[in-house]
């Protein structure tokens, strides 16, 4: 590890860390473990949630382009979407940075997008570690890994066991393709023959690197508003495995739901990947999130006040579908199902 670009890496990332402070953490940096208080944070009986996940390789992309301003924010979002779902209110980030050779000018864009990420999901970013591996990463590659700590209730805590059919189901608009399924649309790229500095296919006012890397949204402040009224029973972020895998996570045995694919509008990147890799229906639901990132249930007569209460912190929601009795092995039915569903 080069020691005087590790430590000025530090110094340059002190004030946004700083940025990040929150109730129970300073965010202050350089100690050797970061330390939080619940009871300042207004917890009562509170039970720990724990997340960690990286970015993928979405950050291929990053590397190609030279842009590192938005995986922080996707790392964040990975982490702290996951705690959300349990009815977690993230509390404190650390990230792990591993590069071949450290690039002091780079690196710091890369945290600026984690405190960035850290200030829209309202937690703290406590530490973190950054390794130079020369001989594991080449050149100027990189990686990264997030992990996120948050607290909950214990009366609170996400999925409620009173799920029952007829709830409905409402989703929660992605802002793309969010941080999964990048391998495949790399492969799709190269296929098509397309540079990540081509005008995007399905976007002309930007390059195709720049709509790949919008950032995935971090739903936690609007989501943690819903949850506070008692009438969200249950969430799930829409991750590697799509729509198909993701939803049964949070379900009781003996239900299911169906989704009318008409009933929202998916990013016009969905169209172009369906089209030009040519996968179905099924595939891309199980794939990507189709332009849901974040489903939510509720009882029937509670979806409209949630509704609102999302809609009026900035989200764009649609009720998508209702639970329904469903003892197979395949837990969520697609309904509306045109040639490419639902994009």
């Amino acid at each position: 590890m080069d020691i005087d670009a590790g430590n000025a890496l530090v110094e340059a990332i002190k004030p946004l860390a700083k940025a990040t402070a929150r109730v129970g953490a300073d965010a202050g940096l350089g100690g050797f473990g970061a330390l939080f208080d619940l009871k300042a944070a207004g917890f009562r009986d509170p039970i720990l949630v724990s997340t960690t996940d990286g970015v993928g390789t979405k950050l291929k992309i990053a590397i190609d382009t030279g842009r590192h301003d938005t995986v922080g924010i996707d790392l964040v979002a990975m982490c702290v979407n996951d705690l959300i779902v349990q009815g977690a209110e993230p509390l404190l980030f650390l990230d792990y940075f591993a590069t071949g050779k450290l690039d002091v000018a780079s690196a710091k864009q890369i945290i600026a997008g984690i405190a960035e990420g850290c200030k829209q999901a309202g937690c703290a970013l406590v530490g973190g570690e950054t390794a130079e591996m020369p001989g594991m990463y080449a050149g100027g590659d990189y990686d990264l890994a997030g992990f996120a700590v948050g607290a909950v209730e214990r009366d609170r805590i996400l999925p409620q066991k009173n799920i029952a059919a007829g709830d409905i189901v409402l989703g929660l608009a992605s802002s793309g393709v969010h941080s999964n399924g990048f391998s495949l649309v790399r492969k799709i790229a190269e296929q098509e023959k397309l540079s990540y500095q081509s005008p995007a296919p399905f976007d002309a006012s930007r390059t195709l690197g720049e709509a790949l890397l919008e950032p995935t949204r971090i739903y936690v402040k609007p989501a943690l508003a819903a949850v506070r009224t008692g009438h969200v029973k249950a969430m799930a972020h829409i991750t590697g495995g799509g729509l198909l895998e993701n939803i049964p996570r949070v379900l009781p045995d003996g239900l299911g739901v169906w989704l009318d694919g008409k009933s929202w509008q998916a990013p016009p990147v969905f169209a172009w990947l369906a089209k030009a890799g040519n996968i179905d229906a099924q595939e891309m639901a199980r794939t990507f999130n189709c332009g849901i990132g974040l489903v939510m249930i509720v009882a029937r007569e509670h979806a409209g006040a949630v509704s609102k209460i999302l809609t009026d912190a900035g989200e764009k929601v649609s009720r998508i579908g209702e639970v329904e009795a469903n003892a197979s092995a395949h837990r969520v039915t697609l309904r509306g199902a045109d040639p490419v569903w639902p994009c």
